[in-house]
């Protein structure tokens, strides 16, 4: 075994560098946000039902704090999509309804984090999408049942999303 100085593969490795880069303040030192809204899935609601739970600007930092709270919303197993959306009449992207989390179980109550992997965390809301640029809008993070419509009276689901600006 040694002993060894690591840097931070994201940030800290610019600072060190020669000459050193700073990082974008929404990485590094920027001010963190917190968009908190609910919704109750009603027991009528299908497969495709789409919730629509934030609008954000398309820069916004989705940090990993971020996370999904929720009653247990059926008795069988149930899961949502989490994805990116155009806000309604708006053409700037391509919509994405797996763009940030896929398959999240929805069936057991319990607290998960919002973003499929942490190698996500920090990335811009565009970067969840198919674009190859910022389209410089506002863009909605949106829940989408994607298995098992709802038979029974279900209970709310709650998001926390943490994010920052550059």
């Amino acid at each position: 075994m040694a002993v060894v100085t690591s840097y931070g593969a994201r940030i800290m490795t610019s600072l060190v560098a020669t000459p050193s880069v700073l990082a974008p303040p929404g990485l590094g030192g920027g001010v963190r946000r917190t968009w908190t809204e609910h919704v109750v899935p009603q027991a009528a609601d299908s497969i495709g039902s789409v919730y629509r739970m934030a609008r954000l600007p398309s820069s916004a930092r989705i940090m990993g704090a971020s996370r999904l709270i929720h009653t247990a919303i059926t008795t069988a197993t149930s899961t949502f999509d989490i994805g990116v959306y155009n806000i309604p009449g708006k053409t700037n992207i391509t919509d994405s309804a797996t763009g940030i989390n896929t398959g999240v179980v929805a069936s057991t109550a319990g607290t998960k984090a919002l973003l499929a992997t942490t190698t996500n965390a920090g990335k811009r809301l565009w970067e969840f999408t198919t674009a190859t640029a910022d389209p410089k809008c506002d863009l909605d993070i949106c829940l989408t049942l994607a298995s098992l419509a709802l038979v029974s009276p279900s209970g709310p689901v709650h998001v926390e999303i943490e994010y920052s600006f550059d």
